[in-house]
């Protein structure tokens, strides 16, 4: 995964309290609270080359006096986070989700200070284990088997320059590109490393990749028209087998991800026989189950993916690059609409039941 990291396992405590003044019924303060704050422009990286011992501690409370009978609350410690954070127990369960900037998530409570409840002897601060996990969000995210030509694409629609190399496994960190339209508009599109068939089981990069493609907004499959061979010992696989595999691995690992609106970009045109190969995908796709027999039973999904549009195209050339820009565009647009209409209802709804 080269220089990128999307996990980062932390070490919080909130602060103690302060200690209370039996004689005159002094309260002591109440130790400081550890704090999530997710901030644009903030790497789990910068996290760790910052903070090498990856421990979050808040200060302790004032002890309780004769001049300030209240002791003070001890000061919190704010940890500033990437945007798109779940926030994990050591087990694995789920505590809490940062997806915009500026929200904040109590990650450990402060002690209560020394007061008459506790015999005037201050409390130990929460303190647990933690695993920071990012998920990238975009609007767009590529998926394919690895040599499809995502980062290629991802170069050819966007800004972002990608590392290209010719062999499998090209992209080993997830890459973020923006779309800019003659409006302004940005579209961000995120190229993530390639799967191989088994990565619902985490083979290759597995469950890293996938992770990442549940919150973009919309799928974009990547796929090469002459079709795909991983190794030797491996199986050759058509473009029609690849998409098949592809929606089987986005299956196995989290069924919601079929539900996301889906393109499909079918990419080197350029090649010998890729007008006759994209006839015969065109007529496969059309019936698919007149064809899953070309693939084991257990590898076939148990449901197709609808695609909204199919743009053949070469990122070599650039045949298509406008076509699928276009499209990302009105599937987007669509979405939004979408989005506002079911909002204007709920509204409307909730107008009418208050009247």
């Amino acid at each position: 995964y080269g220089n990128f990291i999307d996990d980062l396992r932390v070490y919080v405590r909130g602060g103690t309290g302060g200690m209370g003044y039996p004689r005159l019924g002094g309260e002591g303060g109440r130790g400081g609270d550890v704090w999530f704050v997710a901030q644009e422009r903030t790497t789990l990286k910068s996290i760790k080359n910052r903070y090498p011992q990856k421990r979050f501690v808040a200060g302790t409370g004032a002890n309780s006096s004769v001049k300030a009978l209240k002791g003070e609350k001890g000061k919190d410690c704010e940890v500033h986070v990437p945007v798109g954070i779940s926030v994990l127990c050591d087990d694995g369960r789920q505590i809490g989700e940062l997806n915009a900037a500026g929200e904040r998530f109590l990650a450990a409570r402060g002690g209560l200070g020394g007061s008459l409840v506790t015999n005037f002897l201050p409390c130990k601060g929460q303190r647990r284990i933690v695993h920071l996990d990012l998920k990238l969000i975009a609007d767009v995210g590529l998926v394919g088997f690895p040599n499809a030509g995502k980062s290629s694409l991802l170069s050819k629609i966007s800004h972002a320059k990608p590392e290209i190399a010719n062999y499998a496994f090209t992209t080993v960190q997830p890459e973020l590109g923006k779309i800019m339209y003659a409006d302004y508009k940005q579209i961000s599109v995120a190229d993530l490393p390639g799967l191989i068939e088994g990565a619902h089981a985490n083979k290759g990069r597995g469950h890293k990749f996938l992770k990442h493609v549940e919150r973009t907004k919309q799928l974009l499959l990547v796929v090469d028209i002459s079709g795909f061979q991983l190794s030797v010992k491996t199986r050759f696989r058509t473009a029609f087998e690849t998409i098949l595999l592809l929606t089987k691995e986005l299956e196995l690992y989290k069924q919601e991800l079929l539900t996301k609106p889906a393109l499909l970009a079918i990419n080197k045109m350029d090649l010998p026989h890729a007008k006759d190969n994209l006839n015969e995908l065109m007529k496969q796709l059309q019936n698919p189950e007149d064809y899953s027999h070309l693939l084991q039973e257990e590898m076939i999904p148990a449901n197709t993916l609808e695609f909204k549009d199919i743009v053949p195209l070469s990122a070599y050339t650039g045949e298509g690059i406008e076509e699928l820009k276009a499209c990302i565009r009105k599937c987007i647009d669509e979405e939004a609409e979408q989005e506002n209409e079911e909002y204007r209802r709920k509204k409307l709804l909730l107008l009418r039941t208050s009247e």
